[in-house]
């Protein structure tokens, strides 16, 4: 399941309860193409990787000014808000997803 983040202190949160397990973020637009195809695959990808915990952060309505500025970014991190990110990348490319899921599980 994807969980829809809407400010800092829901992703605060959303970090904190994942612990050690691997997260997924992805920073997407409504307006935005690519975000609308890649996020049923995400969300497939969260039915199939159980133990890895996925959140949806849309940029145009979410309270965060960070999160305004970005277009498109998929964010895999570690436990901790302002860690520093495992892996990051930019685009619709849910095969190099899955690909760095795996390697990180």
């Amino acid at each position: 399941m994807v969980q829809i983040i809407k400010d800092v202190d829901e992703l605060k949160t959303f970090l904190k309860a994942a612990g050690c397990k691997l997260v997924v973020v992805e920073f997407s637009a409504k307006w935005c193409g690519p975000c609308q195809r890649m996020y049923p695959l995400v969300h497939a990808m969260s039915l199939q990787y159980r133990n890895v915990m996925f959140a949806n952060v849309d940029v145009d309505d979410s309270r965060v000014t960070l999160f305004s500025r970005l277009k498109r970014a998929i964010c895999c991190n570690g436990s901790g808000f302002m860690g520093e990110p495992i892996f990051e990348f930019c685009g619709a490319d849910a095969q190099k997803l899955e690909a760095k899921i795996q390697e990180l599980m």
